[in-house]
């Protein structure tokens, strides 16, 4: 049986008016510019194009809902990217700072990291940031299949370092390591229950 019955693009919205207002749980992924979340959605869902990809990293400045069979996955803009003007690392804040005041619903934010890059300020910032605000977060380590086995390990030590020795879920939307762990998570956020359930490969 597939995974989702359902799973559609709904809007990108630039502005809290264009948010959904069904309230059903919403799962939030967040993370640095290029870290991956498009894709690991994408594969997440057992599709290529339902979420739009782009090499260009800090392209996307809206916030992206996309309706599953019984809630939504949420795509934040990415942020850090040193080439962002100040004014758009301020649109970023103020957009993102209204939907997590506006929504009631958020079930679960996943908040990738990039297993071949350090943790950056803004990384540890956005952590201590969810933390606050009480909203329950998983962490992800995206593109590990891109790293060779002793660079994995060295990897996704520091990421547990930067977080207080918090194991992080190593993943790949290339090859979808991770994903069985991550579905578990999120359905355990989004209904309540821990079905089994088929991961599309």
């Amino acid at each position: 049986m597939p995974l989702v019955a359902r799973a559609e693009f709904v809007v990108s919205a630039f502005a809290a008016r264009e948010f959904p207002r069904e309230g059903i749980p919403e799962i939030v992924l967040a993370g640095r510019s290029n870290v991956g979340k498009s894709s690991l959605i994408n594969r997440l869902v057992g599709r290529s194009d339902l979420a739009r990809t782009s090499s260009t990293p800090g392209k996307t400045r809206s916030i992206n809902f996309y309706r599953l069979d019984r809630f939504y996955f949420v795509d934040l803009p990415g942020y850090g990217y040193a080439k962002a003007a100040k004014s758009a690392s301020r649109r970023w804040r103020h957009l993102v700072d209204r939907y997590f005041q506006d929504r009631s619903s958020i079930a679960l934010v996943i908040h990738l990291v990039d297993s071949r890059i350090a943790p950056t300020a803004h990384d540890l910032e956005l952590a201590a940031w969810l933390g606050q605000l009480g909203v329950p977060a998983l962490r992800v380590a995206t593109k590990v299949a891109k790293l060779s086995a002793g660079e994995r390990a060295r990897g996704l030590r520091a990421i547990a370092a930067a977080f207080g020795g918090e194991q992080a879920i190593a993943a790949s939307a290339v090859t979808g390591e991770g994903c069985r762990e991550i579905w578990k998570c999120v359905l355990e956020a989004a209904t309540g229950n821990n079905p089994q359930v088929d991961i599309p490969q």
